[in-house]
C-alpha cells in the first residue's frame, strides 16, 4: 500500500498542492459529488479513529503506574474518561494555533522515536542474552492464509497509509508542491523499516500468540525487561507510547479539520465550518465540532461490548471509512495521470507507473474494506459487532448524501 499511495500522492500533490488534498483531487477528476463523498468519508473516518488511538494511549498509560493501574485495563469508565481528556488536550492546542499545536505533534514524534529505540534496544538485548521468544523459521515468515491472518491484512494496509494527510495543509506548508512529495519519498523507507524492526523486537520479547493490539508494545518491553533482569523501562515506555498516541491525535486533528473547513467554503456544510478564529487564525468551528462528534463515538464504540471489543470495532470502522476516499484517490490519480508535468519535478514511474500502482492500490483498498467487515475471533458478540460497523457505515454515508443534497438546494432555486 505504501508504494502505490506514495506515488499517487506525489503525482497529485505536485500538480495540485492547494489546501484540501484528496477532496480537491477527487473533485477535479470526478466532480462535486465525488469530491464531497471523499471529503466527508475521510473526515468521518477520524471520528472512530481518534477514540481508537486514545484507547490505545489509555491502555498503555496504565503500565506507567504498575499493577494497581493495570487493574483498570478492563474498566470501560476509565477508558472513556481518559479518551475524553486526551481529546480535549489535542483540540485546545490546535484551536490556539498550528504554531502551538505543532508542538504536540513534534513531542509525539520525538516520543515515537524514543519508544521505537527502546523497543528495538531491549529486543536486541533479550535476543543476545536469552534468545527469541518466537521461532523465526522460514515457514513462519511466510504470510499466513488462515482466516484470522487474512483479516489482519487490512490492518497492515492501514498501517502503511497516512502519506496523503500533509496535502490537506497545502496552503500552510512552505513550497508544498515540492515539500510534500520530497517528504513522502524520504518517509516511506523509514516507515517500513521501523515497522519491521519494531515487529521483530516485539516477537523476540513475546510469543506471537500473546501479543495484543491494544497494549502489545509495552507488554513486550515489560516481558523483555523481566527476562533480562532489569527494571524501570516499562513505565518509561508507557509514557512514551502514550505521548506518541496523543501526538498522532493532535496531528490528525489539525490536518483533517481542514476538510470540513474547505467543504464549508463550498457551501455543502454550514458556513460556520469555514469560520476562522479572529485571534489564532484557525478553523476553530471545524476543530471543535470534530471533537464533539468524536466524543460521541467514544460512547458508541463502547456500547454493548468490552474494552477490547470497543477498540476492535473502532478500528474496523476507521479502516472502512478511511479507505472509501482511497478508492477515489487512486481512481483520480489514474484519470489525471496525463496532466502536464511540473517543470523540474520527477514523478516515479511517470504516467505508466501511476496507472499501474494506482490499479494495485485500488485493488488493495477494495480487499481491505471487505476484510474489515469481519469481526475478530476474540469478539464474543460477533453479530452485534458486524451490525455496529455496517450500520454506522451506512448511516455515515446516508447523512453525507443528505448533507450534500441539502447544500445543493439553494443552487436549484
Amino acid at each position: 500500500m505504501a508504494a502505490p499511495l506514495g506515488v499517487c500522492v506525489i503525482a497529485l500533490s505536485s500538480r495540485h498542492p492547494e489546501e484540501g488534498g484528496v477532496y480537491v483531487w477527487t473533485k477535479l477528476a470526478f466532480g462535486d459529488f465525488a469530491g464531497f463523498v471523499t471529503g466527508w468519508s475521510y473526515w468521518m473516518s477520524n471520528l472512530p479513529y481518534f477514540p481508537a488511538v486514545l484507547y490505545f494511549a489509555a491502555g498503555n498509560a496504565l503500565y506507567a503506574g504498575g499493577p494497581r493501574w493495570t487493574a483498570l485495563s478492563t474498566s470501560a469508565p476509565y477508558f472513556i474518561a481518559a479518551s475524553l481528556a486526551g481529546l480535549a488536550v489535542a483540540t485546545v492546542v490546535n484551536v490556539v494555533g498550528i504554531e502551538i499545536g505543532k508542538w504536540l505533534s513534534n513531542v509525539g514524534a520525538i516520543a515515537r522515536w524514543l519508544a521505537t529505540a527502546l523497543l528495538i534496544g531491549i529486543g536486541v538485548a533479550a535476543l543476545s542474552r536469552l534468545g527469541s521468544a518466537t521461532a523465526f523459521t522460514a515457514r513462519a515468515l511466510v504470510p499466513g492464509t488462515h482466516f484470522k491472518d487474512v483479516v489482519f491484512w487490512s490492518t497492515i494496509a492501514f498501517a502503511l497509509t497516512g502519506l496523503e494527510s500533509a496535502s490537506f495543509l497545502g496552503d500552510e506548508i512552505r513550497d508544498a508542491r515540492r515539500t510534500v512529495p520530497r517528504a513522502i519519498l524520504v518517509s516511506i523507507p523509514i516507515i517500513v523499516a521501523i515497522y519491521l524492526a519494531g515487529t521483530v523486537s516485539v516477537l523476540i520479547a513475546l510469543p506471537a500468540a500473546e501479543v495484543t493490539s491494544l497494549q502489545g508494545i509495552v507488554q513486550a518491553i515489560a516481558r523483555a525487561e523481566a527476562r533480562i533482569g532489569v527494571s524501570g523501562l516499562s513505565p518509561v515506555a508507557a509514557v512514551l507510547v502514550t505521548v506518541t498516541a496523543l501526538g498522532s491525535v493532535g496531528a490528525w486533528l489539525a490536518s483533517v479539520a481542514r476538510i470540513p473547513f474547505v467543504a464549508g467554503l463550498d457551501r455543502y456544510l454550514p458556513e460556520g465550518f469555514a469560520r476562522i478564529h479572529p485571534r489564532w487564525g484557525t478553523p476553530w468551528v471545524a476543530l471543535v465540532s470534530q471533537a464533539l462528534i468524536t466524543a460521541v463515538f467514544v460512547f458508541l464504540g463502547q456500547a454493548g461490548t468490552s474494552v477490547r471489543g470497543a477498540y476492535d470495532a473502532l478500528v474496523s470502522m476507521t479502516i472502512i471509512w478511511y479507505f472509501i476516499p482511497f478508492l477515489y484517490l487512486f481512481a483520480a490519480a489514474i484519470k489525471l495521470r496525463a496532466e502536464a508535468k511540473v517543470p523540474g519535478f520527477w514523478i516515479p514511474g511517470g504516467a505508466l507507473g501511476v496507472a499501474v500502482l494506482g490499479a494495485v492500490g485500488l485493488a488493495t483498498t477494495l480487499v481491505s474494506i471487505v476484510l474489515s467487515l469481519l469481526p475478530p475471533d476474540e469478539e464474543p458478540h460477533k453479530a452485534l459487532a458486524v451490525v455496529k460497523v455496517v450500520g454506522l457505515t451506512v448511516a455515515m454515508l446516508g447523512i453525507g448524501v443528505f448533507v450534500y443534497a441539502k447544500g445543493k438546494l439553494p443552487a436549484r432555486g
